[in-house]
């Protein structure tokens, strides 16, 4: 071997030494809460959660008319992007989310705009809660643990509810709307600071801070990734499995190094894989495109706001017995009314031409992507690929619009409602699988046996964490001789 060879060499075992140190208590971390993370998730409120908590919507008691609201609202239709009519405790009100998501709350019995909620009213709001034992007022907060997203950002402030019961669940209630926005149970609160805090570093000072909070995730991840993969150059230039070491050995390592030299030539890829895919995650040089459709495309989908919505109260409580909810939509320019029942059924009611057709929709899509030729379209009726519900939960039977656009766009549409449930492009999809795929493991043959998927991920996790804790030892070791 040549000078210059050696010297690089000595470089990489140097290198890899201290990015080791560095990183290898990060890596234990992340595997330890990647564990607890497969079977307790961050803290979110399920769509089913939040109609549970709803009391069921009083139209003997609503005397307004949505276009009304909208002006109560200062609105105007082509303003708005989400319409909807629900109780606040025993009141029923519209809440009408404009573009910006500003939510205004307006009393559907005088047109009253609701302007806030003290904490008495907070109270009345979380009362329904199915588990609601003994409501007790937390405090008004603006910025906790489990509410540091920005999505919760036009929400703010929120009283917390307690509700008294075995769970320990709390509420957040947000001030402006009185809508009901997270739940929490101290089983979630307790393990999470196993699980999704320490493996998205998402404590609360840090990651209020959106981008500063990325940054530290993507460079952290990054030096990581470069410990690994000189790790693993390391293991494969130490190896020897023709020309043995003495009696017989492939590593020249014993101890703690002779487990971290052969766990890393094991698992080292896999070690590897879950930290380039967890860097993915955070989209480095924004690669992958948003998921869902922009303002321009929702709105030519809807199509025209000149029809009024009107109001069929009285058809409406017929559609479904316990109505929770009601939506105001529109498709290529018609009204319709959306009912989200009690039992989970979302009912179409008082529409023109009832449920949409597969024509009525294809039509209206063809205006998402205007320049692009007509979308082939498919009705999906099982789980495949790019649409299962491993880890959220997803609608079946569901439409798949294809595009044969410069970014091969589609579109998944409700077919029982016409709403559009998401867009994937190319890059999207191709996210899925570097990062669903090779950091969760959702491949088809192990989500749909999940015992096997269990089983692989732990095994996985597990050799992961060998190849860290002994190069926690290892590094330990290294700084006390100094």
């Amino acid at each position: 071997m040549t000078s210059l060879g050696k010297r690089l060499r000595r470089w990489l075992y140097l290198g890899h030494r201290w990015l080791g140190i560095l990183t290898c208590l990060f890596f234990a971390v992340w595997f330890v809460s990647g564990g607890v993370m497969m079977y307790v998730g961050f803290p979110r409120l399920t769509e089913a959660e939040r109609r549970a908590a709803l009391p069921a919507l009083a139209w003997d008691r609503v005397a307004l008319s949505p276009e009304a609201a909208l002006v109560r609202a200062g609105l105007r239709p082509g303003e708005v992007q989400r319409l909807s009519l629900s109780m606040l405790a025993d009141l029923p009100v519209y809440r009408v989310v404009p573009w910006d998501g500003a939510t205004r709350t307006v009393a559907a019995t005088d047109g009253r705009v609701i302007a806030g909620l003290d904490a008495a009213q907070a109270l009345a709001v979380a009362a329904p809660h199915p588990a609601a034992l003994a409501p007790v007022a937390l405090g008004l907060i603006e910025r906790d643990q489990w509410t540091v997203h920005q999505r919760f950002d036009p929400a703010r402030p929120f009283h917390r509810i307690a509700l008294g019961d075995a769970a320990g669940t709390e509420l957040y209630v947000a001030r402006a709307t009185g809508e009901i926005v997270l739940d929490t149970t101290r089983h979630e609160r307790f393990w999470n600071w196993f699980g999704a805090i320490p493996h998205w570093i998402y404590f609360t000072p840090l990651r209020a801070q959106r981008d500063l909070w990325r940054d530290v995730v993507l460079w952290l991840s990054g030096v990581a990734i470069a410990g690994a993969v000189s790790g693993l150059t390391v293991g494969l230039i130490r190896v020897r499995l023709r020309r043995r070491y003495a009696r017989g050995a492939v590593t020249p390592y014993r101890g703690w190094m002779r487990w971290h030299h052969l766990g890393g030539l094991v698992a080292g890829t896999a070690l590897l894989t879950f930290i380039v895919s967890g860097w993915l995650s955070m989209n480095p040089n924004r690669w992958f495109s948003a998921q869902g459709p922009d303002r321009a495309a929702q709105e030519r989908y809807a199509g025209p706001a000149d029809r009024p919505f009107g109001l069929d109260r009285a058809a409406a409580a017929l559609s479904c017995s316990d109505v929770r909810e009601a939506r105001f939509t529109r498709l290529d320019g018609r009204p319709g009314l959306i009912l989200a029942c009690a039992d989970g059924r979302s009912q179409i009611c008082c529409t023109e031409g009832a449920r949409p057709s597969v024509a009525a929709i294809t039509a209206a899509a063809r205006r998402l992507m205007p320049e692009a030729p007509p979308p082939e379209v498919s009705l999906i009726e099982r789980e495949d690929a790019y649409w299962y519900a491993h880890h959220s939960a997803r609608s079946l039977p569901v439409l798949r619009l294809v595009f044969a656009d410069p970014a091969a766009t589609w579109f998944h549409i409700d077919p029982a409602t016409g709403e559009i449930l998401g867009r994937l492009d190319r890059s999207d999809r191709l996210s899925r699988w570097l990062f669903n795929g090779l950091h969760s493991l959702d491949f088809g043959i192990l989500i749909r046996h999940r015992p096997a998927w269990d089983a692989v991920v732990l095994l996985l996790l597990l050799g992961g964490l060998l190849v860290s804790v002994s190069g926690l030892v290892i590094g330990w070791r290294r700084l006390v001789r100094g």
